[in-house]
């Protein structure tokens, strides 16, 4: 207690503020540039798919070559991805998300100015090469920006939330820029963001490599690469040439081989390029078992959704964007508060929640009729996908990653979007291709175009239902559960460069 002039008594004496910590603020603002620049990349991978129409009759694309404009993409995303991850740990995590964000920004512009068939193949190849090198690096730039504990997993938990967003946000973007500007656009606005993330992140990240680990297990990363690419290509394709034709067979067995040659090459090399015994941990395995199993419910059910809004309801583009939005509000909403669930009760419950909501909401679209309404058939289930998207994409991502090693950063974070390229592939390939015959079949036997096209997809939807039960009963009997208490030590790399810097 204190006394003033007078001798009357005052108020306690206050501390003064203390004033805001420049370091973490530089960190933070990291993270959102860094995020910012993948939400980017999340939201290419759904905006693309409401353009495609557009896109084919200003190109003059047939249906055979109009799915190379997304295979091309895939393709080179999911075969690299995992090079990507490597290859940011041994040569620098900021450099190859620079690389990545440069390539991935001109490769929009090139896309968007376009005039061929082949240009804007070519240019979406060129950009599933730049997703795959930023996106692992950004992400392992963020785990070693945070030293595990409270603060990565508050940082996990926030790119987690800008993931499921971009996804969501993807389709809604897609119809309202298709129809109010054109197709073009759609690649246009990559662009000021990709020089955003090029301009801000060398002056905010430090840069931060493994340079504990010399050396490149050149073997190693031709042989995953070459493997990943075959697998993919085979899922995007196995519809065209039949999925018990010679050629499918003859590449499933390739890309087997070459995994194998693979697994073979990594248990010899002196230094792997997968660490032996990461890839077996509980704590990375089951994770990435839940990302696999999400995406490919997830990708497969936008897809479908599409299509049976504007092929069923007749929804125009901008109508079935519009349609999206009570999705993205949930999945806002289940972000927001996962970041606060996580912290006090670990991932564990989350993801067994969230991917249950998930499963829960498909059930709902996969009794949707001919005849239904958006109100009574959509909605419903659109709002729980997005709370069990919001939850689980957050809690998935924080999982594989608060308490990953420094050295294995770009490793981790590469497999991790390597599942969910491969969920995207799977769940495009097989569930719509089994809603695909079974529209089919019911036309054949009488039904008219809209009813077998509504009973197509019904199935797809609780196929994909299934898939995402099934990842909620995985992740209930095999996830780890994990504390939130930060590991005794010094901060990592990047980290201990900025607060010297």
């Amino acid at each position: 207690m204190t006394f003033n002039r007078t001798g009357r008594t005052a108020g306690p004496a206050t501390a003064p503020a203390s004033p805001p910590d420049p370091v973490s603020r530089r960190r933070w603002l990291a993270l959102a540039v860094l995020a910012v620049a993948q939400f980017m990349i999340f939201l290419d991978e759904t905006v693309v798919n409401v353009a495609l129409p557009s896109i084919k009759t200003s190109l003059g694309f047939s249906e055979p070559s109009l799915a190379w404009v997304i295979n091309a993409y895939v393709l080179l995303f999911g075969g690299l991805i995992l090079l990507g991850g490597r290859a940011a740990d041994l040569a620098g995590r900021r450099r190859i998300f620079l690389i990545g964000t440069a390539i991935f920004g001109l490769a929009s512009l090139l896309n968007g100015l376009a005039t061929s068939q082949g240009m804007l193949i070519g240019a979406r190849a060129l950009q599933g090469i730049g997703a795959a090198l930023a996106t692992p690096a950004a992400l392992a730039l963020v785990t070693g920006l945070f030293p595990a504990g409270p603060q990565r997993t508050k940082a996990l938990t926030m790119w987690g939330a800008l993931s499921g967003l971009g996804f969501a946000t993807g389709v809604l973007l897609g119809g309202v820029i298709t129809q109010a500007a054109s197709w073009r656009w759609v690649f246009f606005i990559n662009i000021p963001i990709a020089v955003v993330g090029l301009v801000a992140v060398p002056r905010l990240v430090a840069e931060s490599r493994n340079p504990g680990r010399p050396g490149f297990d050149l073997p190693g990363a031709v042989t995953i690469t070459a493997g990943m690419s075959t697998l993919v290509y085979t899922l995007l394709e196995g519809a065209r040439y039949g999925w018990t034709s010679a050629v499918t067979i003859g590449l499933f067995a390739v890309a087997a081989a070459l995994l194998g040659a693979f697994a073979l090459i990594e248990s010899r090399a002196a230094v792997p390029l997968v660490p032996r015994g990461f890839v077996h941990r509980r704590a990375t395995l089951v994770p990435n078992i839940s990302q696999w199993l999400l995406t490919v419910a997830a990708f497969s059910s936008f897809f479908m959704l599409t299509l049976y809004l504007q092929q069923v309801l007749g929804y125009t583009p901008l109508q079935t964007g519009l349609g999206y939005i009570p999705m993205a509000a949930a999945l806002v909403a289940a972000s927001v508060a996962a970041s606060k669930l996580v912290p006090r009760f670990g991932p564990r419950p989350l993801v067994i929640g969230g991917l249950a909501l998930v499963g829960a909401g498909l059930v709902v679209l996969g009794h949707a009729p001919a005849d239904g309404t958006y109100l009574a058939s959509v909605l419903p289930g659109l709002v729980l996908i997005g709370f069990g998207g919001g939850f689980s994409f957050v809690s998935i991502n924080t999982a594989a990653l608060a308490r990953v090693e420094e050295t294995v950063a770009g490793l981790a974070s590469g497999l991790l979007s390597s599942a969910a390229q491969l969920g995207g592939a799977v769940g495009l390939a097989v569930i719509v291709a089994l809603a695909t015959a079974r529209g089919t079949g019911l036309l054949r036997s009488g039904a008219t175009a809209v009813a077998a096209q509504a009973g197509g997809l019904r199935l797809g939807f609780l196929l994909a239902a299934g898939v995402a039960l099934a990842a909620s009963l995985i992740a209930a009997i095999a996830m780890p559960r994990q504390d939130t208490a930060p590991t005794p030590g010094a901060p990592s790399g990047p980290l201990k460069a900025a607060e010297s810097a």
